[in-house]
């Protein structure tokens, strides 16, 4: 990609309405633009690193027997009204049929979906009749939508955002705690192939209005996190970093233990929420009277799990983790290109680099601009964080290479022009 031909432009500020750290960086940056309060375009660099992300979560959920769908945006109001949520939840967007008095077929009122149970659930009751059809793992990933009060923190909390939700079906409860286990170990390897793991906690959470029992997040350290956890100094998890607790289950702090080991030694942090899973135990197929027939000829509501992680939100928290005075820092698994290629000679030699690297499949942004001054070109590269730069210029030329460094880290080396080839395995 020419960044000449790239038609977003970097911003020497942010706009004024942005207040988050992530808002300030991807909208400068152009990777996002702010439509609305909460509502946000992907520019084509952003859709670049929330592909990636996607495709990091999809792969991990195919891993453990997930089967991609894609549902409706919309839901008939009737599916809401069945498991009671229509009034209750204060945060749903509804679309209300034009004229009330009018007998069109289109003249009905719906959901904009926040929440896809009340539409998975009389989906799937309509394949599975029998325990031999359990379990089944379907999962979407898609715009999700919440009549936020106040839409704030960029990315991090908006009214339109991307969301991959994974509903899990079983015939006992030995089948769903199974796969509850499996699905937290696909959550650790999505963070670690995100470069968060080590920041990202396994944390008891409240289960508020989906189930009594205790449900878990992916709560990531952030210094501007909305959310603050109790990490256990002496537990750990092979889910995460660690053991924690949201503070929103914790009554008391000075008497509270942990679930766990019964120890009361915590650290307090801030955090970010990147994923959660929780049991949803029969309550939505009780709803829509969905029933099997179990081996031995009863029938009974299949038990249901639901397994969420924003890639939106993901990539929000990326940006406040990975970034500084400069701009991003993406880790390499996520960064919209491989190479950013910062090209400082006027002989065109720049597009012998470029070619060498894309024929390699090294996906390279080429700041190939003319009338742009050096130091305008260093400080695109560092906003926009591509982990691996390289600069072309008449001093790397007469060292017979090229010059080679990592966004964020001091110093850079030359790479000789025949070595480019192996740029791919020693940078990228």
């Amino acid at each position: 990609m020419r960044l000449s031909k790239l038609f977003t432009k970097t911003l020497k500020n942010a706009p004024s309405d942005q207040e988050s750290l992530n808002g300030k960086l991807l909208t400068r940056a152009g990777f996002i633009h702010q439509e609305t309060s909460g509502v946000y375009s992907f520019l084509p660099l952003g859709l670049l690193v929330l592909n990636k992300i996607e495709n990091i979560i999809r792969e991990e959920m195919n891993a453990i027997g997930g089967q991609e769908i894609l549902m409706s945006a919309l839901a008939p109001t009737e599916y809401w009204e069945k498991t009671g949520r229509l009034s209750a939840m204060s945060t749903l967007f509804k679309a209300t049929g034009a004229n009330k008095e009018s007998t069109l077929n289109n003249d009905k009122d719906y959901v904009l979906s926040p929440t896809h149970e009340e539409t998975i659930t009389p989906l799937v009751q309509k394949y599975i009749f029998s325990y031999k059809d359990l379990p089944i793992l379907p999962y979407q990933i898609q715009f999700k939508f919440r009549n936020e009060a106040r839409a704030r923190g960029g990315l991090l909390r908006g009214r339109e955002f991307r969301m991959k939700d994974l509903y899990s079906f079983h015939a006992d409860a030995s089948g769903f705690e199974s796969f509850y286990q499996e699905a937290a170990t696909a959550y650790a390897k999505v963070f670690k192939r995100l470069s968060l793991h080590d920041l990202t906690y396994y944390t008891y959470a409240a289960g508020g209005d989906y189930t009594k029992r205790h449900t878990h997040e992916f709560q990531t350290l952030m210094e501007n996190g909305e959310d603050t956890i109790y990490i256990c100094q002496k537990c750990q998890s092979p889910h995460g970093a660690g053991l924690a607790y949201n503070k929103e289950i914790i009554t008391d702090s000075s008497q509270f233990k942990c679930l766990e080991c019964g120890g009361s030694d915590f650290l307090v942090e801030k955090a970010s929420e990147v994923g959660n899973i929780f049991p949803l135990e029969t309550r939505f197929s009780e709803a829509f009277g969905f029933f099997f027939t179990d081996k031995d000829g009863t029938q009974k509501h299949p038990i249901m799990g639901c397994y969420g992680i924003g890639p939106s939100r993901v990539m929000g928290v990326l940006a406040e983790v990975f970034s500084d005075a400069k701009g991003l820092k993406w880790p390499k698994a996520v960064a919209p290109f491989d190479v950013h290629l910062v090209d400082l000679t006027k002989d065109g030699s720049g597009q012998a680099v470029y070619d060498e690297l894309t024929s390699r499949h090294i996906s390279v942004l080429w700041d190939e601009r003319e009338a742009v001054s050096a130091g305008v070109k260093f400080t695109d590269a560092d906003l926009i964080g591509i982990p691996t730069q390289i600069i072309l210029s008449e001093r790397s030329k007469e060292q017979g290479g090229v010059e080679v460094r990592t966004r964020g880290e001091e110093g850079s080396k030359i790479i000789k022009a025949e070595d480019l080839p192996t740029i791919n395995n020693t940078f990228v």
